[in-house]
């Protein structure tokens, strides 16, 4: 790279990146501090590290031309496959799951890093079918890249995870092209199976009463029938739109896939999610249904962010953490911490560099002349935006506590390598973003 170029590195991307590095690192200290003012943790020396590690990959990165990840996208896709399937088999179990590789005393999730590989084989299909942006094969292949590694994780299991390769598909098809009826299938099966699959927890542990309707999702019986159901009819539509060419045939095809779909996963999923996942559905609903069980986590984040008001209480100076009422604090819950010591200003602030971050990478996406390029962008905008949406959301209580690290302040050293490597990636492509 020459000096000129090093000079044009996008540092509106990058000092945002650095801000919420710094803030990670303090507030893992504050985490690390008890009631009594000592230190308990040495957590945050290890996040210095990790955050140094992560900023030196970015900074190289920057200086490789990144169209040499387009070569040979599908080698590390394949390659990053085996060490994930191997966790899966063999992996450290933490909290019911298989989710860590331990080298020594090192552990890596492997879930992390594969998004990066799933966004840049995604960004080239995508890329290399552009001619053929609303086909049903691209549709297809793309769900196909992206699907097999979140069943892995799937089975992990990682739910939170899995969720963020669905997301990353969802962001880099619609940027793609891919023809809208695609896209709103996707969007629709998953919301519907989310509804469905929390509607009967609802009942039994919310209503305690039963509701016959719901019967169509808890009975073997019924949802077979339900789904022999609708998938006459789609046969008999499909049938009519083939002969007839009429559009509404197509569309009588097209709800019903949806309620099939949906349907079959929400009652597969109830069967195999594990009790505590179940749980964490049920205290999202209600979290005083097991205050000092599974709902306590969202009581005591809940209570945190309220404790820090409008300016917060200070650095080192908040209470829920230093009296370790929170669990996890270091990683799920940092944003606890940080917006009980800062405040509601705090939490608009990193908002807005979160805001700043994905302002930056959609830029570089609408400037850039390579598809391969923008697609990469696209990916790492919808990974970024996800983690924080969800992370923030879990800890305010109004979305379901998934175990998502919040990227760049949460610790760990995935989740921090993997955010620094989709940066300098980023950094690579905006220095070379006229480049063809």
């Amino acid at each position: 790279m020459k000096l000129k170029n090093i000079l044009n590195i996008d540092y509106l991307l990058l000092l945002p990146v650095l801000v919420l590095l710094l803030l990670g690192v303090l507030f893992i200290y504050s985490s690390g501090v008890n009631s009594d003012g000592e230190l308990v943790s040495n957590e945050y020396i290890r996040q210095i590290i990790w955050a140094s590690a992560g900023l030196v990959i970015a900074v190289i990165l920057s200086f490789i031309n990144y169209r040499r990840f387009y070569n040979i996208s599908i080698y590390i896709y394949i390659l990053s496959l085996i060490p994930l399937l191997y966790t899966l088999l063999f992996g450290h179990v933490i909290y019911n799951a298989a989710r860590w590789l331990r080298i020594g005393s090192f552990g890596v999730q492997m879930s992390e890093l594969v998004k990066i590989t799933v966004i840049i084989l995604l960004a080239r299909f995508l890329a290399d079918t552009d001619r053929n942006r609303e086909s049903f094969s691209r549709f297809i292949i793309s769900c196909v890249i992206v699907f097999i590694p979140m069943f892995i994780v799937l089975l992990q299991p990682d739910l939170g995870t899995a969720l963020v390769y669905t997301m990353i598909l969802i962001i880099m098809l619609f940027m793609s092209g891919v023809a809208m009826r695609y896209v709103a299938f996707m969007i629709s099966c998953i919301a519907l199976t989310g509804l469905f699959l929390v509607l009967p927890l609802w009942q039994e542990f919310i209503l305690r009463r039963s509701i016959p309707f719901l019967a169509v999702l808890t009975n073997i019986r019924i949802v077979a029938l339900t789904i022999l159901f609708f998938a006459v009819i789609a046969g008999i539509s499909l049938f009519g739109y083939l002969k007839f060419k009429k559009r509404y045939f197509f569309w009588i095809v097209y709800v019903s896939a949806i309620i099939i779909f949906s349907i079959g996963a929400s009652f597969v999923a109830r069967a195999v999610l594990r009790q505590y996942q179940i749980m964490r559905l049920i205290v999202f609903l209600d979290p005083q249904i097991d205050p000092r069980g599974a709902g306590w986590n969202i009581i005591q984040s809940v209570t945190a962010i309220g404790n820090g008001g409008f300016s917060g209480q200070g650095f080192l100076q908040g209470t829920q953490s230093h009296y370790r009422f929170l669990p996890e604090q270091s990683t799920d819950f940092i944003f606890s911490i940080f917006s009980e010591e800062a405040g509601f200003l705090g939490g608009v602030f990193v908002f807005g560099l979160f805001m700043l971050i994905c302002f930056r990478l959609l830029v570089t996406m609408k400037t850039v002349t390579d598809p391969f390029a923008k697609y990469v962008c696209a990916g790492l905008a919808g990974m970024y935006s996800f983690h924080f949406i969800v992370n923030v959301g879990m800890t305010m209580g109004i979305m379901p506590i998934t175990g998502l690290p919040l990227l760049f302040m949460s610790y760990g050293g995935s989740a921090v390598l993997t955010s620094m490597i989709g940066i300098g990636i980023a950094l690579s492509i905006y220095v070379r973003r006229y480049n063809r």
